[in-house]
């Protein structure tokens, strides 16, 4: 069984990448929505001890709780210490049921795959890029988006040249998803390293 680590930054792409994984048949585990399901439940109690105010109704209010820990390095810290904590037991549960099912191969779709450390746990590492344009031209469209807030989220995490160099395969999506489709296939499957 080998595990693919899928990484890129903000709007390069990963979505749909992983719906092309997945019309394949090949499982993947998303951390983000992972952590969106883990606000509605059990994450929820957890942050709302630690940062009063951050929930309403149970759920974890996204806008409260980022007004909370913006610029605030030492409580963003804590918050990814609970958050983590609960992704890698899901990913854990994951791994356990695409073994238990003899997949052959699953992806983990991790956005911060080199900042965590979380490359040590998979056999090769993804990443999805597009050019900076086209990666600005897409994070903008999107609502609540402004340039300020996309350049905070760039300097949260690694440059994407920098991913790139890691990466054992590249999925460019700059050409669209057809072009990305068409040169992965040729690449594909990959050996063990």
């Amino acid at each position: 069984m080998l595990f693919c680590g899928m990484t890129g930054s903000i709007a390069m792409g990963k979505s749909t990448t992983a719906a092309m994984f997945r019309r394949r048949g090949i499982p993947v585990h998303d951390a983000d929505a992972t952590v969106h399901r883990l606000y509605r439940g059990r994450a929820a109690p957890l942050i709302e001890a630690e940062f009063p105010g951050s929930t309403k109704d149970g759920v974890v209010d996204r806008a409260s709780l980022s007004a909370l820990v913006l610029n605030e390095p030492d409580r963003l810290a804590r918050l990814e210490e609970i958050v983590h904590a609960l992704v890698a037991e899901e990913e854990n549960r994951f791994r356990d049921a695409v073994r238990a099912r003899g997949d052959r191969l699953a992806v983990l779709d991790i956005p911060l795959l080199f900042e965590t450390g979380a490359d040590r746990r998979v056999d090769f590492s993804l990443v999805v890029t597009a050019d900076a344009a086209i990666q600005r031209n897409r994070v903008l469209k999107r609502l609540g988006m402004t340039p300020e807030k996309f350049q905070a989220i760039l300097d949260r995490q690694m440059p994407d040249a920098q991913k790139r160099r890691r990466a054992h395969f590249l999925i460019d999506t700059g050409l669209g998803i057809d072009a990305a489709t068409a040169r992965w296939a040729r690449s594909w499957p990959p050996s063990r390293r």
